[in-house]
């Protein structure tokens, strides 16, 4: 069965916050712990990724996935744990990214393995700031699943989960799904 593929850019709204540092501003830096939303979106490629290299569950599928380990990451207490958890639901997020954008190239063997970050980059390049963000936060994940004490503060944990909710809004939005944040203190 054939899915189609979306070829609308995804693009970052930023928070009230984000447009008052920008203004402040005008390099681009990672404010709260994420990437900046960069005005000019660039074009995105056409190139197919390894068939193995899919996923293969449907993009909202995977971004239940994210929002689910969001919200798991939110009730753990070890900042590690927290930071790991955090971080795995951005990977969910952009694995959405390929399971919407990505073409299956047919005939390419398996070959060693490749960054979800570097494919996320090679089908939807507006988002190559939030790539790079949490690509370099892949050796830190991996240190705090190992169990290596004090690899990460309370203040990266905490960091890493707001980038991560912002990041996997930024795909819902691309994507074409609504989310619609739970507003806690309203009677149901």
């Amino acid at each position: 069965m054939a899915t189609r593929r979306s070829t609308a850019p995804l693009t970052a709204v930023p928070t009230q916050s984000q447009q008052s540092q920008q203004s402040t501003t005008t390099q681009n830096t990672f404010p709260s712990g994420g990437p900046a939303v960069s005005p000019a979106t660039p074009a995105r490629q056409e190139l197919p990724v390894p068939a193995h290299a899919l996923p293969q569950r449907s993009p909202r599928e995977l971004l239940t996935m994210a929002r689910r380990g969001l919200e798991e990451a939110a009730t753990m207490r070890p900042d590690g744990l927290r930071y790991a958890t955090a971080h795995l639901a951005a990977l969910r997020a952009a694995a959405a990214v390929l399971a919407a954008r990505a073409t299956p190239a047919p005939g390419v063997r398996r070959s060693r393995p490749t960054s979800v970050w570097t494919l996320v980059v090679m089908v939807a390049p507006e988002l190559r700031d939030w790539a790079a963000f949490f690509a370099a936060g892949a050796a830190k994940r991996a240190a705090a699943e190992a169990g290596i004490p004090r690899v990460v503060t309370a203040r990266e944990a905490d960091d890493l989960m707001r980038s991560a909710e912002q990041f996997i809004a930024v795909v819902e939005v691309g994507l074409g799904f609504a989310y619609q944040p739970v507003l806690e203190g309203l009677a149901s």
